[in-house]
């Protein structure tokens, strides 16, 4: 259905659905809807002139959504590329005699043009702020030591170390990036900065490769080179090596990485790294739809560790996540859980409980607001306390849902509420064609209505007694919100055939005599319906199908 939306979403002239056909429907059925269709909107059937002249309009709609659906090429292009795919711009090179597998094929092609297109014009830029906070005074200090200090009695915070980095890109070509980064470090009173120079080519579609060049205050230049290549369909690897230039002399430095899928969702890695800190390890991935596994064992100097690291995935809209760590090595221990959770449409925020021997206990948050990432470590103390443990877990809880009730929510909801206005707004002048285009294909439809009736009412078939499209208001605290819903008796009745109404898997603005009453809201059609002398009741969502009449709908008369 993607295809035929407008740029604002918009339904937009869907001749699936003004046919009340399926998107796979053959030949056959397209046929003999649009026959059906040209016996309520054919001119020559109406002698008075202003409902000749709404007829000519809506049959030659129904004809133009027919011959685009009945010519496989016109079909596919509009099946990719919606209605203004059909039109000259943007198809020029498309021969019209190709066949449909090469017309999608030509499309693909033309979108990785526009997409090479935009990848000249974008930066991708990225960028990180961490902020170290020292709180240890919280739960670890001696109160006598405060008591003949001004203002010791508030235990004191502090910002000991900040790190701020970022990064852009810079297309030269189709195959050849820049990228350049620079980060800055402060640490306890003292700091450096470096800045980096990255030249990146695809060399094909299995690898490409990169050299970087490096200046800092603290480590001093660098020169280093990274290769990437796909070896087998399941299989890839990397090599790196790199010249540390210092006051010490050069301190040389490579690593190796091979990777193996082995399986649809798992992939293992082994890598080497040799220099100053040489290592081996090994690590298996897993990661699913619902859940993300990590297993990782690591030998070198000067740390060995084993690593187990869990995340779980729930299917709601704010993809929200909880995660447990357990790190051992010669170090000490490590146990990590926390969780994230999406608070607006390009904002994640996430917070993590550290607790380890002997590193003591920290809190981290993290918010990532699109390309940009901010982090903020709280070391609380030195030492396993059940009380920062607790504050540190507690804590960013109820500041959550306070923050979440009394700040994310109201704004998300304002932000809706604002485009909504907007996407209405635009789309007015829409609206009110298809409002009136739906109010003269209901006026051509009485005679055909009166027909069908009749026909049904002698045979006790299907009577549409009331038929309702819009938004209901159900909940009982949208109650001062009013219904925005239209009349769709008329339109619905002239589909019944054979004491049957089939609706496909579509929105249902798009039917002959339907149109949007509420645009970007959530829509119903609500029918009330008579079979065999008995009533029935349904309420269906704006894209499920619907096919009446149903046992299941029946009226219990007790009620």
């Amino acid at each position: 259905m993607a295809a035929a939306l407008g740029e604002d979403g918009i339904d937009n002239d869907d001749y699936y659905s003004l046919l009340n056909v399926r998107r796979e429907a053959t030949q056959e059925e397209l046929k003999a809807s649009y026959r059906r269709l040209c016996m309520f909107y054919h001119p020559d059937k109406h002698r008075d002139p202003e409902l000749k002249r709404q007829a000519e309009q809506l049959f030659n709609l129904v004809h133009q959504a027919y011959e685009v659906l009945s010519d496989p090429q016109s079909r596919a292009i509009y099946d990719i590329y919606g209605k203004r795919g059909l039109e000259v711009e943007g198809w020029e090179v498309v021969e019209r005699r190709r066949t449909p597998a090469e017309i999608r094929e030509e499309f693909e092609r033309l979108q990785r043009e526009r997409d090479e297109r935009r990848l000249q014009q974008r930066t991708n830029p990225k960028g990180t702020i961490s902020v170290g906070v020292d709180a240890t005074d919280l739960f670890d200090r001696y109160e006598e030591d405060y008591e003949d200090m001004p203002g010791g009695v508030f235990p004191q915070i502090e910002i000991n170390r900040m790190h701020i980095s970022q990064s852009i890109e810079a297309p030269l070509t189709t195959t050849d990036t820049a990228v350049l980064s620079g980060s800055l470090s402060t640490q306890n009173g003292s700091g450096g900065g470096s800045f980096n120079l990255t030249l990146r080519r695809v060399t094909s579609a299995k690898g490409w490769g990169e050299v970087e060049l490096g200046a800092g205050d603290t480590h001093g230049p660098l020169l280093g080179m990274k290769l990437f290549r796909n070896l087998t369909p399941r299989c890839f690897g990397t090599a790196q090596c790199g010249l540390q230039f210092s006051s010490r002399g050069v301190r040389p430095g490579a690593t190796t990485m091979l990777a193996r899928h082995l399986d649809k969702n798992t992939v293992g890695y082994l890598q080497w790294r040799w220099g100053t800190q040489s290592a081996m390890n090994t690590s298996v991935v897993r990661d699913t739809k619902t859940s993300h596994f990590t297993l990782a064992l690591q030998l070198g100097i000067p740390h060995c560790f084993m690593m187990v690291s869990y995340q779980y995935k729930f299917q709601d809209a704010d993809q929200t996540k909880i995660k447990g760590t357990v790190k051992s090595g010669f170090f000490g221990t490590v146990v990590e859980y926390g969780a994230e959770r999406k608070i607006s449409r390009h904002s994640v925020l996430g917070a993590t409980v550290s607790i380890g021997v002997p590193h003591g206990v920290s809190l981290k948050i993290k918010l990532s607001r699109a390309s940009q990432t901010y982090f903020f470590p709280i070391h609380l103390t030195d030492q396993l306390l059940p009380s920062a443990v607790f504050y540190a877990t507690a804590g960013p809880l109820v500041f959550y849902l306070a923050m979440q009730r009394l700040v994310i929510i109201p704004y998300v909801r304002a932000q809706k509420e604002q485009h909504l206005v907007k996407h209405q707004e635009s789309s007015a002048s829409d609206i009110a064609r298809k409002k009136q285009e739906a109010e003269s294909a209901v006026l051509l439809m009485q005679e055909s209505v009166r027909r069908i009736i009749e026909a049904e009412e002698s045979k006790m078939g299907l009577i549409i007694l009331n038929a309702w499209y819009g938004t209901f208001v159900t909940d009982n605290s949208r109650q001062h919100e009013r219904e925005k819903v239209i009349d769709v008796t008329v339109p619905l009745q002239c589909l019944v055939k054979d004491s049957k109404l089939i609706l496909t898997e579509a929105s249902k603005a798009g039917l002959p005599g339907f149109y949007d009453p509420c645009v970007g809201e959530e829509k119903s059609l609500k029918l009330l319906y008579q079979f065999r002398g008995v009533l029935h009741q349904v309420l269906s969502g704006d894209t499920e199908p619907l096919r009446i009449p149903k046992q299941s709908h029946k009226i219990d008369a007790d009620t």
